[in-house]
Formats: structure tokens, C-alpha cells, sequence
């Protein structure tokens, strides 16, 4: 009886929950580095530096983050590929990084050269004009583009980027033939947006807030919801006009193909506690996006998707880097 009640006693949530920490206290031994492949200052920098803080809590390890840009966020990963697969080397991605897979030769493969650990945040890309473009909303917008067959210019941040991905998508599904006109990124598409030298353009609210909010800029419908409490008003593309189409750009954490199970599986639940933190709510908020953790399992089928539909994209458009 005495034997029985002990291991009646082992079961029970109070003591299973230290034996849980114990067993997470285990992994990690040392610092955990997390690749930022881009520049300090962008959306994937402030995706990742609230994270690394919250998780740096709950692993009790330093979580680093490095900034390593170049080649479209290619160098950062392929250094990422090539380190260790044993959990202390990670890297935040975006649907950027989906996009480059579809028509970027590298050194690494985007889906065999890693593995997922979790998604991060979603955020909605917005459809833009000037606003003194004769469209009013995006049925009008629909339509007048078709009567102007290859007349209608779109801004994208440069070739084959994430945002001249999406647009060309929404042309396909809507039937549009637009002309498009690629910047150096994307701060400079919105300045010419404002300025009337481009009547359409399709981003994020991080990059576009403040002229939505001063009037500089119209918005016509967001490309998908889940936009965060507080938004502008509008529909999706897809509720006003019927049209099969939903455009967002994801985060995510991914690792070096061969992350042992105990690894992925502490680093998966600490990226779901540390989003689950108001504060860092509140900070994704500030850039357009809501938190959105996820099991490896289902980033991975969103990585795969999202390559897959943009070298259609990519086929059916004609994006290639020259």
C-alpha cells in the first residue's frame, strides 16, 4: 500500500512539474545564438530581440542575438545550415525567407537544411493607394486595372522580394496585368506612393502606419485578416470581393537540420511562454503583427506551402534574379 501511494503520489501535478523543470534545467548547457540575417532596425530584429530576452529567462542560458546580413538574408542562413545541429544555433526567418527559396540559388536548402521549431508572429499585408488615384475601394480598384490592361504601375521593395511576390499573386487571382517597378527597399516605394510617382503598392503596416494615419495614404483592404486590435478599418481582399486570395507574412525559429527531440521540444514550449507574455503582445502589435505560436510540425507545412506557392508565382510571373 505504502509503494502504491508513492507512485500515486509521483503522478500528481504538484510533483510533476519540478520533475519538468529538472528535466528542462538539463538542456541548455551553454548560450543559445539566435541569427538575425539582415540589419539591426528591421522586422525580423524586432521579432527577435523581445524573444531572445523572454527565452533567456525561462532557459536560464544567455540568448544572443547576431546580426548577420547579406545576399537577401543568405549568408546568415547558410552559416546557420552549416553550425551544429544541437539547439544552440538558431535563426529567425520570415515568408522572405520562402520567397528567396523560390528562385534564389544557395549554399543550403531551405526545407532539408533545417528544421522548425515554432512560428513567432503573423501580420497582414495591406493594399495601398494614393490618395488621389480614382479608385475608392478595391472592387473599384479591381476593375479599373482591368480596364487598363499593363497601364497600372505596383512599387515593390526590389526583384523577387516577398512584397512583389504577393502582388503579383493578387494580379493573377484577380486578372490583372500591372507594371512593376521595384525600388531599394521599401521605404523608399512608399515615399514615391505619397508623392503620387505610384499608384499601388502592397506592404505591411510597419511600413506604411504613418501614412495611413496622416491620410498620405489610402487603404483599400488588408490582404488576410488577423490584423491587431486597433487597426484601421477595412476588409480583407477576400470578404469584399469574393476572390480566392489571403497574403500575410509570417516569423518563425528555425534550426540546423537534426535538432535532437529535447532540444526542439524545450525551445518549442519556451517560445510559446514567452509569447504568451502581454509586453511582448504589445511590442508585435506595434509592427502590424499578433503573436502566433505553433508545434514544428505546422510551421513546417507553412514553410513547405508557401515555397511551393511562390515558384508558382515565380514560374507563372516571370521573378527571377538576373
Amino acid at each position: 500500500m505504502k509503494r502504491r501511494s508513492a507512485l500515486a503520489l509521483l503522478a500528481t501535478p504538484a510533483l510533476a512539474a519540478p520533475a519538468l523543470a529538472q528535466a528542462q534545467a538539463a538542456w541548455p548547457q551553454r548560450p543559445i545564438r539566435i541569427m538575425v540575417p539582415f540589419p539591426p532596425g528591421g522586422s525580423n530584429d524586432v521579432i527577435a530581440r523581445p524573444l531572445a530576452e523572454r527565452m533567456q529567462q525561462r532557459l536560464g542560458q544567455p540568448v544572443v542575438i547576431e546580426n548577420r546580413p547579406g545576399a537577401g538574408g543568405s549568408i546568415g542562413a547558410g552559416q546557420v545550415a552549416q553550425s551544429a545541429p544541437d539547439g544552440h544555433t538558431l535563426m529567425i526567418s520570415s515568408s522572405s525567407f520562402a520567397a528567396s527559396a523560390a528562385i534564389q540559388q544557395t549554399s543550403y536548402d531551405a526545407i532539408r537544411s533545417f528544421d522548425t521549431v515554432s512560428l513567432l508572429a503573423r501580420a497582414p499585408f495591406l493594399v495601398l493607394t494614393n490618395p488621389n488615384f480614382p479608385p475608392r475601394d478595391i472592387n473599384e480598384l479591381i476593375a479599373y486595372c482591368r480596364a487598363r490592361p499593363g497601364e497600372i504601375d505596383f512599387a515593390s521593395s526590389g526583384p523577387g522580394g516577398i512584397n512583389h511576390f504577393v502582388t503579383e499573386l493578387f494580379a493573377l487571382r484577380a486578372g490583372l496585368q500591372l507594371n512593376h517597378v521595384p525600388y531599394r527597399g521599401m521605404p523608399p516605394a512608399v515615399t514615391d506612393l505619397i508623392a503620387g510617382h505610384i499608384p499601388l503598392l502592397i506592404t505591411t503596416m510597419a511600413s506604411a502606419s504613418a501614412a495611413i494615419r496622416e491620410n498620405r495614404a489610402r487603404l483599400l483592404a488588408y490582404c488576410a485578416p488577423g490584423a491587431p486590435a486597433g487597426s484601421p478599418p477595412a476588409p480583407t481582399v477576400k470578404e469584399a470581393t469574393g476572390i480566392d486570395y489571403e497574403a500575410s507574412i509570417w516569423w518563425g525559429l528555425l534550426a540546423p537540420r537534426g535538432i535532437p527531440a529535447e532540444p526542439l521540444r524545450v525551445l518549442n514550449a519556451a517560445v510559446a511562454a514567452s509569447l504568451a507574455e502581454p509586453e511582448v503582445a504589445r511590442i508585435y502589435e506595434a509592427e502590424g503583427a499578433t503573436t502566433d505560436p505553433s508545434t514544428p510540425q505546422h510551421y513546417a507545412e507553412v514553410l513547405r506551402r508557401d515555397i511551393a506557392a511562390f515558384r508558382e508565382v515565380a514560374q507563372a510571373a516571370n521573378i527571377r534574379l538576373d
